[in-house]
Parts: C-alpha cells; sequence; structure tokens
C-alpha cells in the first residue's frame, strides 16, 4: 500500500505540483488548502506523514502544529513545515514545537521527497536502511557507532559523535545551543553552553575539510549545510 501524504498548501499551483510530485514518487498523497480541511481529512484517514504551511488562512500552520501535537490521535504524525520566511525564527519554533523538518520556500520537488523520505526512514515509518546516513562525504554507522569521511574512518568522542549525528540526521535545520545540549548533554546537564562551541571546534578539526559543513548561524546556534545561504 502507497504511503498517505497531505499536503496544507493555499497555493492551489504550489499544491497541485506537490501533489503531482507525490503520485510521481510512488506516494499517495492528498491536496489540503487549510486547517479545516486537514481535520476534516483527519476524521477519515490519518496520514503517514503531513507537510504544512506556515503561512495559512484562518489558522497559521504554527498554531495547526501545536493543535497537533496536543492531540493524542495526532501527535505521532510525522510534520514537515513549509514557510516562505527568511528569519530563522519560525523554523526555531516549529521545531521547538514538534515539527520533523522543513522546506524553506521556493525548494525543489525532488528536495522534498528526500527530506520525506528522511523523515519518514527517522520515524521507522519506512523499509529503507536506516542505520547508515551519508551526507555528502560523510558516511555515519548507528549500529558499528562509526564516522567515515572519504571513506576513511575517524575517531570521535562520544559526544562528538552524537552532535554529527544530530546534524546528520537533519541537515540544514538550525539547532540553537540549548537544543544541542539537551539533546546530547541531557536536560540535567549544568555546564555552559560555550562547551557546545569548544565540542563543535573539534568536531570540524576532525572532520578535515568535511568540517566547512557545520555552519555558525550567528545568534541562534548551528547547522549542517553545504554552503553558505542554502
Amino acid at each position: 500500500m502507497k504511503q498517505l501524504i497531505y499536503c496544507v498548501e493555499d497555493d492551489l499551483s504550489i499544491r497541485e505540483l506537490i501533489v503531482y510530485t507525490l503520485k510521481i514518487s510512488d506516494f499517495e498523497g492528498l491536496g489540503l488548502k487549510d486547517g479545516n480541511e486537514l481535520f476534516a481529512a483527519l476524521d477519515k484517514n490519518i496520514p503517514d506523514l503531513i507537510i504544512l504551511d506556515i503561512m495559512l488562512p484562518g489558522k497559521s500552520g504554527l498554531d495547526i502544529l501545536k493543535e497537533l501535537k496536543a492531540d493524542n490521535k495526532y501527535k505521532d504524525i510525522p510534520i514537515i513545515m513549509a514557510t516562505a520566511k527568511t528569519s530563522e525564527f519560525d523554523r526555531v519554533i516549529g521545531l521547538d514545537s514538534g515539527a520533523d523538518d522543513y522546506l524553506s520556500k521556493p525548494f525543489g520537488m525532488m528536495e522534498m521527497i528526500s527530506r520525506i523520505k528522511a523523515v519518514l526512514r527517522r520515524r521507522g515509518n519506512d523499509n529503507s536502511d536506516s542505520n547508515v546516513l551519508k551526507y555528502k562525504n560523510i558516511e555515519i554507522d548507528k549500529l558499528k557507532r562509526t564516522v567515515k569521511v572519504d571513506d576513511k574512518e575517524i575517531d570521535l568522542t562520544l559526544k562528538e559523535y552524537e552532535l554529527l549525528l544530530c546534524f546528520v540526521e537533519r541537515p540544514d535545520i538550525v539547532f540553537s545551543r540549548e537544543q544541542l545540549l539537551e539533546k546530547v548533554w541531557g536536560s540535567d546537564f549544568l555546564g555552559e553552553s560555550r562547551t557546545i562551541d569548544v565540542h563543535i571546534g573539534t568536531l570540524r578539526n576532525k572532520l578535515g575539510n568535511s568540517g566547512e559543513f557545520i555552519k555558525t548561524v550567528h545568534g541562534i546556534g548551528y547547522c549542517l549545510r553545504d554552503s553558505d545561504g542554502k
């Protein structure tokens, strides 16, 4: 059975293009123009994933996201937010509210499909092998807990490994220092956020030229990108 993806987007041309791309990519797609249509559709079928635009008429995508995550029937549905805003603010708010990933408009259809598959793999809703993660020339084997760059294994500490895993699992996602501290060190960690900067520095050095992929987002934190502004 094909996996069902809901696309909540008020722009008809974008909505139709997304649904068409989903169908030719072996998914079942359903386009919805706002929150009312989404919740009506959810009463009939629970999708495998939702692509949710932030700027919607009536309830915003962020409000809808929070409502979904507060409802036991819907809280486990993977959600990718779509936004045309250049500010990192809505992206951070969306991730803090439970979104799995985001797409910045305008985005390519193949990028969208790639992100959908990545989210489904992380959530265990995909039959493909998710134990080996790759980003450019970086490869992580989660079962062996090994990291290779250009097929050469590199030696990382546990914290460096877990930081890199955060980034590779969610490329282009901006993590605040506080988010990274909680994910890697735990919510009961009493140290300073400067700890993150030190570990990022050593991780970059060990990755060699690939360390350039770990970008500093001034005023917020870090993310994994292949070039500035992308």
